[in-house]
């Protein structure tokens, strides 16, 4: 797919810059291990995890909006992104390549790590996403997704565009997630919104009855107000105990066993915040609220 008429979104924009802002460069805000993914992503050494700059998603209530929004980080060639993953991968001996919203830059990521496997450096690698993808996009780029960690954030297109000005994203997301359930290993994060956990649950039951509830599924209580969503009810508080305990108890009733939940008031608001306070360049990630 080339970059000039870029088509690697579900928005399909045909140009560079589109929508997300991204341009030819790869732009990086932070690497390095994270030790807070969930469990079989994160392993004894931690996740080499890659923030990529830019989204394909404008959430309102980002907690990374300083780079995904606004684009801070610094532009690498596809030698210094090959480096960093290469000293990820000697150097602190991390478990896997976590990509963090690589989409914008499938095409040079793709041409770092097939130059670090000629070397002989290679790692399972994650794809770790909003689950906004295009399912030609995953097919052209499954050697990038040994893992998917992929987010089914909405069950109503209403809600998606209003929050997070993604047109079309249930039809997308879930059709990701099948791919994903069907050629790769695949987790799925529900991360419950106030006033949304009716969507949460919906979400639930499509991936039990359309995909499996074998499926491991990590639903999330950690939801802070950041960024604009702090002057917009209901998005404005935390969720309520009585909204995560009853998408906790969906989860039990579709019959879900593999998987994980954050304990209810278990999430420091700071560590929650951490993608709004985390400071750029290299550095470990060491937040658990799993």
């Amino acid at each position: 797919m080339s970059l000039e008429a870029c088509e690697l979104c579900p928005r399909r924009c045909g140009r560079r810059p589109g929508f997300c802002g991204a341009g030819d460069a790869v732009r990086v805000f932070r690497w390095g291990p994270h030790f807070g993914e969930e469990p079989p992503i994160t392993g004894e050494r931690g996740s080499g995890c890659v923030f990529f700059s830019r989204c394909t998603m404008k959430c309102v209530y980002c907690q990374n909006s300083p780079w995904s929004w606004g684009g801070e980080g610094r532009d690498v060639s596809v030698e210094e992104l090959a480096g960093i993953m290469r000293d990820m991968a000697v150097k602190d001996r991390v478990e896997n390549w976590n990509l963090v919203s690589p989409t914008p830059y499938l095409p040079q990521i793709r041409e770092a790590v097939s130059s670090l496997r000629r070397e002989g450096v290679s790692l399972p690698v994650v794809w770790n996403s909003s689950g906004y993808e295009r399912v030609e996009t995953l097919e052209e780029y499954a050697d990038l997704c040994d893992w998917a960690l992929f987010d089914l954030r909405y069950a109503n297109d209403a809600t998606a565009q209003r929050l997070s000005a993604a047109p079309g994203y249930v039809a997308a997301a879930r059709a990701a997630l099948r791919w994903a359930f069907d050629r790769t290993r695949l987790i799925v994060r529900v991360l419950v919104l106030p006033g949304h956990a009716e969507e949460a649950i919906e979400s639930l039951a499509w991936i039990a009855t359309e995909l499996s509830n074998e499926v491991p599924v990590s639903v999330m209580s950690q939801y802070t107000p950041a960024y604009r969503a702090e002057r917009l009810p209901p998005l404005d508080r935390r969720v309520t105990k009585a909204e995560y305990e009853s998408v906790v108890e969906a989860a039990a009733d579709f019959g879900f066993e593999r998987g994980w939940t954050q304990g209810f008031g278990a999430a420091d608001p700071k560590l929650a915040l951490l993608g709004e306070n985390m400071s750029a360049g290299y550095g470990a990630v060491t937040n658990n609220m799993l």
